[in-house]
């Protein structure tokens, strides 16, 4: 209660500040920028809270707490301050509202719901004019078919109508928790996690693949061993290393040419394929 009568307060306070003339506007301005008065720069905002009030009201159909919107208004109000340029001879109204609007903008789109929209200007025209644009047609005296005016909506804000399918399609549904029961008669039965498709395979998959892994790995195991020495080196650096050797460099390592490690190593693997057959029959029809 005590932080709802101080934003109360706040919005009081504000709409009872006097209105600055364009010369004392501009003089605090100055003074701001030339001796980093505090004062002035904040007297200038003060001035203009009923902005920040003014326009938070146009952001109330978002469902977003009205003291928020203000406190993030008055943050673009402060920073339009800091920014502005006096030597422009524009009102600070003007300049201000850009900011104010941008930054509740901002707000909106990290606040509005978990799931984070596009953050490009497109998408932002996009988010806060969608409701707009579909009301106004749908007041036409024209029949639009949903497809048709989603089409005319991205004509009218130069994006595609892909996007405006998938923003129509966010605003109108609320965000659910995927830890939300799901009802079945007077008991619950699961939560909404429990209704997703997992792409992971089923428990006896997974058993099936670590079991079949540990039986190749043992046929491989196995094989190796009918390699003699050299042969086992050759196939290690060859085919069981993750940067595989080559010819030449074994044959340097080895001292024989590499046509030699060639032969080896095709020798080698023919021991292989016959030991792993050996071992497991069914590889022969495979191979």
């Amino acid at each position: 209660m005590k932080h709802l009568s101080a934003d109360r307060r706040m919005i009081k306070i504000a709409m009872a500040a006097p209105y600055l003339a364009r010369s004392e506007e501009q003089a605090l301005a100055q003074a701001w920028k030339d001796n980093d008065d505090q004062g002035a720069r904040n007297k200038i905002a003060m001035a203009h809270m009923r902005l920040v009030i003014s326009m938070a009201g146009k952001f109330r159909n978002f469902g977003l707490p009205m003291n928020d919107l203000v406190q993030e208004g008055h943050i673009g109000l402060l920073e339009a301050a800091a920014r502005f340029e006096p030597s422009r001879e524009v009102r600070f109204s003007t300049y201000a509202t850009w900011w104010i609007r941008a930054s509740m903008q901002d707000y909106v789109l990290r606040n509005w719901s978990i799931v984070r929209g596009g953050t490009s200007s497109a998408q932002k025209a996009l988010f806060f004019n969608l409701r707009r644009l579909r009301a106004r047609l749908a007041q036409g005296d024209r029949q639009l078919t949903a497809q048709a005016m989603h089409e005319e909506i991205a004509g009218a804000l130069g994006v595609s109508l892909a996007d405006v399918q998938t923003m129509d399609a966010r605003l109108s549904g609320n965000d659910a928790s995927l830890q939300a029961p799901i009802s079945s008669g007077d008991s619950d039965s699961g939560e909404r996690l429990d209704l997703l498709a997992s792409d992971t395979p089923l428990p006896d998959e997974q058993v099936s693949d670590i079991i079949d892994t540990e039986r190749r790995r043992d046929w491989l195991n196995h094989a190796l061993g009918h390699l003699n020495d050299r042969e086992m080196k050759i196939i290690r650096a060859r085919r069981l290393s993750d940067d595989s050797a080559t010819l030449e460099e074994l044959g340097v390592d080895l001292g024989i040419s590499k046509e030699r490690v060639r032969q080896i190593e095709t020798r080698a693997l023919e021991k292989l394929k016959m030991a792993l057959v050996a071992k497991a029959p069914a590889l022969a029809v495979m191979h």
